[in-house]
């Protein structure tokens, strides 16, 4: 069968089945479930598995999904991922009421363009030279860590995120390439865009301790901690001047915690931010920054500061390689003039940390509107959201395993990772770690 004919006929099916397709993607968006917490989204693509006749492992990572299509067969081992989670949005048309999850992040599709894909490469996985592992995986956005911190705490995960925790578990050694689609709303229409990779970063959480007293008889017997945030937020401030343009450098903070009651002296102040950047080296650069202003404001007013570092995600490297097969396939369904290159994103992705390791891409598709994790992110055509963009991941796929699959192993040759998987451990552990300061004037 040649890849013509190949082509005809996985799209015949993913046609066949558009409904179905449609269908996932509406069930999952209208029940959106937390990191780790994706028991019902997770249930749903099982059951479509099964319907498939997609042999497939489960909770992995907790509530991951590894199916396979041509199972044993020799060759390379490409990936299509799909992510399971939802952010939190209370504002969100479809947030889930009791918790805010609410999937404005766009993970519905990926799952639905996944399941398409699916549908169209078993109909042909005879013919490939090499083996397709759907991976449906948990927890990519990095929220409600204190829950996280407690599965940690029990055993159940190292890492917070999901990725993370699956590359930890050896689900990723036995596969070559790893390619996932993201949702994009900045440009209106039938669009792809390939980015030049995204930010990595660390995630802090820091309390402030000071000393409560009454706050209108007798405030000069405590100490604010409110204040030493504060003093500590100036400083960031006062070295964002030194941040480079190339590094991308975000650093944002929220309050989650800004006292006890508004009569008394703030005496604990707990606070979680990202320190993000292009490269590792200007992410520890910035954190080191940011730890040294964070003492500043507990010295200032003679509070303790106590920094628990947990290591977020490692920038995407897209592989050049995969963009061109990717690019490519995408212009061909939907125009070259709408296949868009840009520069880095300001935003970070698990899938980064896949790309140190392995030959990857993380590239987005059009077809939403509103900004991603807003109230009004949206889909305005199915038919790209869903159908199209599912259709580029079978393109890509027959091109990298179609004939003897030397796309695929030529790629899998030319790959230098910035990190070996032990390499790669090895470094989350050395971002994670707590510093305790306290003033001793």
């Amino acid at each position: 069968m040649d890849k013509k004919t190949l082509i005809e006929s996985a799209f015949k099916e993913i046609d066949k089945h558009r409904n179905k397709i449609i269908n996932i993607a509406n069930s999952i968006l209208h029940e959106p479930e937390e990191g780790f917490k994706e028991k019902k989204t997770s249930k749903k693509v099982k059951e479509v598995f099964e319907e498939l006749g997609i042999k497939y492992r489960s909770e992995l990572a907790i509530t991951g999904i590894k199916g396979v299509l041509g199972e044993g067969k020799k060759g390379p081992v490409i990936a299509i991922i799909a992510e399971l989670d939802a952010i939190i949005n209370y504002d969100y048309p479809f947030a889930d009421k009791e918790t805010g999850a609410a999937h404005a992040c766009g993970h519905f599709a990926q799952v639905a363009q996944l399941i398409g894909a699916a549908i169209g490469l078993k109909k042909i996985a005879d013919r490939l030279s090499g083996q397709v592992v759907l991976f449906v995986v948990p927890a990519e956005e990095f929220i409600n860590l204190e829950f996280r911190e407690d599965l940690k705490r029990e055993g159940h995960i190292k890492y917070y995120g999901g990725k993370q925790e699956l590359i930890r578990l050896g689900e990723f050694d036995d596969i070559d390439i790893v390619i996932m689609q993201h949702a994009q709303s900045e440009y209106p229409g039938r669009k792809a865009l390939i980015p030049d990779g995204s930010n990595g970063f660390i995630g802090k959480s820091v309390r402030f301790i000071g000393k409560e007293a009454h706050a209108g008889d007798a405030p000069y017997n405590g100490i604010n901690a409110l204040n030493a945030f504060n003093i500590a937020l100036s400083a960031i401030h006062a070295q964002r001047e030194t941040f480079r343009d190339e590094d991308s450098v975000r650093v944002h903070p929220i309050v989650t915690k800004g006292g006890d009651s508004v009569n008394n002296v703030p005496s604990e102040v707990k606070v979680e931010l990202y320190v993000r950047a292009r490269t590792v080296k200007a992410i520890k650069e910035i954190n080191h920054k940011v730890d040294t202003a964070l003492m500043a404001g507990a010295m200032a007013v003679g509070a303790k500061v106590e920094i628990t570092n947990t290591p977020g995600y490692l920038p995407v490297e897209n592989n050049n390689q995969l963009k061109s097969i990717w690019a490519k396939n995408a212009a061909e369904l939907i125009g070259k003039e709408n296949v868009l290159y840009t520069g880095p994103r300001g935003g970070s992705t698990d899938m980064g940390d896949l790309t140190q390791i392995k030959p990857g891409i993380h590239p987005y598709i059009g077809s939403f509107t509103g900004g991603l994790h807003s109230r009004e992110f949206k889909v305005a055509e199915e038919e790209m959201a869903y159908i199209i963009s599912s259709k580029i991941y079978v393109l890509t796929v027959i091109d990298l395993l179609s004939g003897g699959a030397e796309t695929a192993k030529e790629i899998i040759r030319d790959f230098t990772p910035n990190l070996s998987k032990d390499e790669y451990l090895k470094l989350l552990d050395s971002l994670s770690y707590k510093n305790h300061w306290k003033y001793e004037g």
